[in-house]
């Protein structure tokens, strides 16, 4: 069991954003999909995998895929797959998630319960009991149908990847953690250039900006369900993994990164959650109206997840506030501008249309990432330095 395939699920359309990232912990990756990208690793790589990756949702160990097109099949096919390998004799094990696609099976519910039953056909044969305890490490297994083909994955992640501790309460209509990052990703932004959100919010964007350029590994302050998986995984590797995140942090990283926002009471929520993120050194928080969108510097990036108006009272307001937006922008010297929203008519009223329109799914509603590049800043000579 060297070499193992793990599946790391993603925010649609950020599939590439994973891939770097994989890439750049030196995995290889096997395949990229719609909404996921699956990659080679070892039982180190899960370790690594859920501590340093900031925009997979989580991390699946690959038991085996197959094509089913009744019960029966799906069934049998799940009978064959080694459980045995990887759940132990007081294992729980369950199908916590079944999804499915264009499939002639599509009711989670009996998808659920036939593999279930399969799992323990197959365990029961193996261990030679029929009734299994449960009572040790949890085994939860996710399971999704794509055009008849049946991927099965055991979850090693638990609380879903974008749940780094730092974020207990959020403001109004918040960004996902993992979404956050990989929309940063997607920007030329680096830790010497400024970085401003006028609707910080809960202080997703800025906490994740920090949280990048002091090089902070996002799951280095939770727990994951695989480390329970003491017969597959051992220890020493968890421990591995964490110290060299520790290792890596630089807190003392200089860096202009702001958030505001127009309400007190999710300012001082922002401010909590980068003092639990480690970072509230790192970002100064204000309440500010956007339309006092202002910086002395030039270069900067403005990257925001401004009001998308879900109720009908709130959209009749968002033709103001997206050309206050584009006012106070237009204001900054030679910036770039990301944001990110579903509300359609964002770029007619901030007033200019965007270089880069990209669609993005945030959950089930689609949104877009509207990018306006200002100009690269002057290359510094070796005399500016």
């Amino acid at each position: 069991m060297d070499k193992i395939e793990l599946i790391a699920p993603c925010h649609f359309g950020l599939e590439a954003v994973l891939k770097r990232e994989i890439l750049d912990l030196g995995y290889e990756i096997a395949r990229v999909e719609d909404g996921r990208v699956t990659f080679y690793g070892d039982a180190e790589a899960v370790c690594y995998a859920n501590i340093f990756l900031r925009t997979a949702e989580r991390i699946l160990w690959k038991v085996g895929s197959f094509r089913a097109v009744t019960f029966e099949e799906l069934f049998e096919r799940t009978r064959e797959l080694p459980w045995e390998t990887f759940i132990p004799r007081n294992g729980k094990f369950w199908v916590t998630k079944a999804a499915s696609v264009k499939s002639k099976l599509f009711s989670p519910s009996d998808i659920q319960s036939i593999m279930k039953k399969a799992m323990v056909r197959r365990l029961a044969n193996h261990y030679g009991i029929e009734h299994f305890p449960e009572d040790g490490a949890p085994y939860p297994v996710r399971v999704f149908l794509m055009k008849d083909e049946v991927t099965v994955g055991i979850d090693t992640s638990g609380v879903s990847l974008h749940k780094r501790g730092y974020r207990e309460v959020s403001g109004k209509a918040p960004i996902t953690e993992t979404l956050a990052a990989a929309l940063i990703m997607l920007t030329p932004w680096r830790r010497e250039r400024i970085l401003v959100d006028p609707f910080c919010g809960s202080g997703t964007f800025p906490i994740e900006a920090a949280m990048m350029a002091a090089d902070i590994a996002p799951g280095m302050n939770r727990s994951f369900t695989a480390e329970k998986w003491t017969n597959l995984i051992p220890k020493r590797l968890w421990y591995d993994a964490v110290e060299e995140a520790g290792d890596r942090i630089r807190d003392n990283v200089e860096v202009d990164i702001q958030g505001y926002d127009v309400d007190r009471s999710v300012i001082r929520i922002a401010r909590r959650n980068a003092k639990e993120a480690g970072v509230e050194h790192l970002i100064h928080f204000q309440e500010r109206d956007v339309r006092e969108l202002n910086h002395p510097k030039k270069y900067g990036f403005v990257i925001t997840n401004p009001p998308y108006g879900e109720r009908l009272e709130e959209k009749a307001a968002l033709p103001e506030l997206y050309r206050a937006f584009g006012e106070g922008f237009r204001r900054l010297d030679s910036w770039s501008a990301y944001m990110i929203t579903s509300y359609e008519e964002a770029e007619k009223y901030f007033g200019r249309k965007a270089d880069k329109n990209r669609k993005i799914y945030n959950g089930m509603l689609k949104t877009y990432f509207y990018q306006f590049q200002g100009p690269k800043p002057p290359k510094r000579t070796r005399d500016a330095v």
